[in-house]
């Protein structure tokens, strides 16, 4: 019997002992009556006492096992063999087998087991229905288990307890979404309601994750602040139900609420078994002592409050969770917030208080102080994960929300309270920060988390490489993905990179991360199969035109692609479909590009997702291009017979066939048809009807129209200029080009270098050698801008870095800036070329005598005669 002293807590016995009064003469045996108390506390502080085992638990056992091997039929024989075996079975011999079923669970062994106690007519204490409810629960058979609940409550010699509901109410946390489990939850609270039940925490805590909106949750908050005080366990329930919703503000008050509770301390000298005692005795549905209700908080910290509000309304949010300040003593907001001074509107009692420090006076001589004290506070590991776990809830939801300024501000004063953040919290911020500063500042914060020798997860460098994809850094991204080591995180960054390849036409890049895929054995989506259409489908295109070989070869891609489309169980997309008639018509299939047409038009039919306009655009376009004019014009009656609109892309599409016919007349009735439709004519129609115009000489109605282009309130671009330029040169008209170029600097359009080719061109084939080279000045001048003063701001770095630099590498920069800069690069060029051949630069390009000229023959807007030899300057 004294041996079960030795199970209590020193700190406990000493409190039970002593708060026993000293009996009178004549009372019972006092060390009895003490050992009873003890005992007796002992079993709600979780100490139960030795008991024997039943006769039949080696045959429990048994069952017990074979159920865990899976062998039922040899379950169920040992089942009767133990009912069988004697008539004086207790609930006791059973209580092993009804334990398992509850945590495997069992819920088909379990209505066996119970239904052959009943038949035996075996009683059953509370403990063995326990276990029935929640393997039924826990099992899916919760209709079951609600009627059992009932079941019980009706019988006067067995109630069912509150941990009975709690346990359903947590099974069915694990199916909520169903419309039948709510339902069930509703029956399950009225019947506590009826039975007056209350509620616990652990009863709040299951409402909390069955909450379907943000209201529910500030109306839990509401009812259980009535009866408890909160915990920082409950607390940590809270937050991660108002970060669900999204109520960042609701979750970091009460994540300052929990920092508070940490300040007082009391959690560093409580024992496990102290805790379990203290909320058992919380489980009453009356308020307790210390009441947490909002309205006496706000009516105790109204002097602390009023410098704050300046009538400032709340929400209805704002009024279920108050803000930490009303609970916080001054010395709290000091190490809080970091202030060098304590505030003097702090005046009231201080509700928390804080273990004194430093002189002896409970005060913190410095801000370093007050951080040392945080941290020896937050040294307890229950603490820092409860803590960590807050942040990280509030994170991630900052991240869904795009607060960024929140999540760094947390991820800060994460540290500086001495909470290390986890490989959870770096995952959380990192994302964060790649949508907000980008994938440089993510990579920084991967790297300090490296020196803190953190491991990545999968998804942090899923995250990371998905960033880079984004911005076309294809080494990173490919550097990142080689990094990570689980299949589940795989599929969404290499879709991105397959994406990212698309984009910088780079097909050979993406094949790695395809092998890499089917080492993982990473299934594909069907995203990654419109992408591979796009990528590989393609050959020769489009640096050259497709050849048989190339044709042949892209034939056998596309029946692989789609062998292995089908084998995983997908079938085509409109996107895959789209994806594929681009890529044969770059390739010139325009056989095969006929066929997937129809076959779309069969596979989707009127499927919303689908418009056979867009397709049929992708189709006539490219048979323009492969100059299978017929066929394009063929697919553009049958849409018109079939009832499909054309939209302005296929007008304009049409528009170019009539230019590869050469049919100005044409192209003007399908200019008719689109104006009719409710679509108006923009620049690159009008550059192609010039082009029509150009190739028939007629230069004088393409200017006209030039000039009905600026009246219409369209922009001209250099590609419309470019076009003049070309026949210009090509029929030798000097005079016209020279017009062209005029009216492009008055229009402040900045040449390419297409345009510095063709100017270039037409002089030098007229032996204009000087003028030619003036001319190229000029227009490289441009191309880096058309303001002089830009210029002169640039002058120094460009001529010390490009032009006149002597150094080999000159070049070489200049070729790198084609990736981002193609104008800037070519002007570099062309400008270290003159250099090189020994002319001077001048960066005043208005005052060159070539552009002098061309602004007096031509600014009035007329065109003049070309010039003769004669006149070259």
């Amino acid at each position: 019997m004294h041996r079960s002293l030795f199970r209590v807590p020193f700190r406990l016995f000493a409190d039970s002992f002593y708060r026993l009064k000293v009996p009178k003469k004549g009372e019972k045996n006092v060390t009895h009556q003490r050992i009873q108390y003890i005992e007796t506390n002992s079993k709600a502080y979780g100490r139960v006492r030795y008991e024997s085992k039943p006769i039949t638990y080696n045959l429990q056992v048994e069952i017990v096992n074979a159920l865990r091997l899976g062998k039922r039929d040899e379950a169920v024989n040992l089942l009767w063999k133990l009912s069988s075996g004697s008539d004086s079975l207790r609930d006791d011999d059973f209580i092993y087998i009804l334990e398992y079923c509850a945590k495997a669970p069992d819920p088909v062994f379990v209505l066996e087991t119970w239904s052959l106690m009943k038949e035996k007519e075996i009683g059953m204490k509370k403990k063995c229905h326990l276990f029935v409810i929640q393997a039924l629960a826990k099992g899916n058979h919760l209709d079951v288990a609600l009627n059992l609940l009932e079941f019980l409550g009706e019988q006067n010699h067995m109630k069912p307890d509150l941990h009975m509901y709690n346990v359903f109410l947590n099974a069915c946390v694990q199916m909520q979404g169903d419309v039948h489990v709510a339902q069930l939850v509703v029956r399950c609270l009225k019947l506590m309601e009826d039975r007056l039940m209350g509620k616990s925490p652990v009863t709040y805590v299951a409402l909390l994750k069955l909450a379907e909106d943000l209201s529910a949750v500030h109306s839990i908050w509401k009812e259980f602040t009535k009866y408890y005080s909160p915990s920082i366990s409950c607390l940590r329930h809270f937050i991660s139900s108002f970060t669900r919703f999204g109520d960042l503000a609701s979750a970091c008050r009460a994540l300052q609420h929990m920092v508070a509770l940490v300040l007082q301390g009391d959690h560093l000298s409580m024992t496990s078994a102290e805790a379990k005692y203290r909320s058992s005795r919380l489980n009453i549905p009356i308020p307790v002592n210390h009441d947490f209700d909002i309205n006496k908080r706000e009516k105790h910290a109204s002097c602390v409050h009023a410098s704050h509000t300046h009538g400032a309304k709340t929400t209805a949010g704002e009024d279920d969770i108050q803000s930490i300040e009303l609970y916080m003593s001054s010395r709290e907001k000091y190490m809080l917030n970091g202030i060098n001074c304590l505030p003097q509107i702090y005046s009231c009692s201080p509700l928390f208080a804080v273990p004194n420090q430093g002189d002896g006076s409970g005060s913190l001589s410095s801000e370093n102080d007050a951080v040392s004290f945080l941290k020896r506070i937050f040294e307890t590991g229950p603490v820092q994960n409860v803590l960590r776990w807050s942040f990280n809830d509030i994170l991630h939801a900052c991240g869904q929300s795009a607060n960024y300024e929140l999540a760094d501000h947390l991820f800060q004063q994460m540290q500086k309270l001495g909470v290390e953040p986890s490989c959870f919290t770096y995952d959380r911020y990192i994302k964060v920060v790649v949508m907000w500063k980008g994938v440089a500042d993510g990579m920084e914060v991967l790297k300090a988390m490296k020196k803190k020798n953190l491991k990545p997860f999968g998804k942090t460098l899923a995250n990371l490489s998905i960033g880079c994809s984004k911005i076309l850094k294809l080494d990173l991204a490919e550097a990142l993905l080689d990094q990570i080591v689980e299949a589940q995180y795989l599929l969404y960054p290499c879709r991105a990179f397959l994406g990212a390849c698309d984009d910088m036409d780079k097909p050979e890049r993406a094949i790695c991360v395809l092998a890499k895929m089917k080492k993982m054995k990473v299934k594909f989506d069907m995203d990654i199969y419109e992408l591979l259409y796009s990528l590989f489908v393609t050959v020769n295109a489009p640096y050259e035109k497709g050849d048989l070989l190339s044709r042949n070869e892209a034939t056998e891609r596309l029946k692989a692609i789609e062998t292995d489309m089908v084998e995983n169980g997908f079938q085509h997309s409109p996107r895959s479909i789209q994806n594929l008639l681009k890529s044969l018509g770059a390739e010139g299939m325009t056989t095969e590009l006929r066929y997937y047409l129809d076959y779309a038009g069969d596979l989707f039919g009127g499927r919303k997702p689908y418009r056979r306009e867009v397709m049929c655009n992708i189709a006539i376009h490219s048979l323009v291009d492969a100059k299978e004019n017929d066929k394009a014009i063929h697919i553009f009656r049958q849409m018109i017979s079939n009832g499909l609109q054309p939209d302005a892309a296929t007008y304009t599409i049409m528009v170019d066939c009539c230019s590869n016919i050469r049919c100005y007349k044409s192209a003007c009735a399908i200019v008719s048809l689109m104006i009719r439709d409710g679509f108006f004519p923009g620049t690159s129609t009008y550059t192609t009807l010039i082009k029509i115009l150009l190739a028939s000489q007629d230069f004088d109605e393409a200017l006209r129209l030039l000039n009905q282009l600026r009246v219409e309130g369209n922009q001209p671009d250099v590609l419309l200029f470019n076009t003049f330029l070309r026949e210009a040169y090509i029929k030798g008209r000097i005079d016209l080009l020279e017009y062209i170029v005029e009216r492009m600097h008055q229009e402040n359009i900045q040449p390419d270098p297409t345009t510095c080719s063709y100017v270039f061109s037409a002089y030098m084939d007229c032996n204009f050698i000087s003028t030619a080279i003036e001319a190229l000045q000029v227009l490289s001048m441009r191309m880096i801008s058309e303001d002089e003063n830009v210029l002169e701001e640039k002058r120094k770095d460009l001529e010390e870095d490009f032009i006149l630099a002597e150094n080999s590498e000159a070049e070489f920069r200049i070729i790198k800036l084609f990736k981002f800069q193609e104008n800037l690069a070519a002007a570099l060029l062309n400008l270290r070329w003159i250099e090189v051949c020994g002319f001077s630069i001048s960066w005043q390009h208005n005052e060159s005598a070539w552009a002098k000229r061309l602004s007096s023959a031509y600014g009035s807007g007329v065109l003049r005669p070309s010039p003769s030899e004669d006149t070259e300057v």
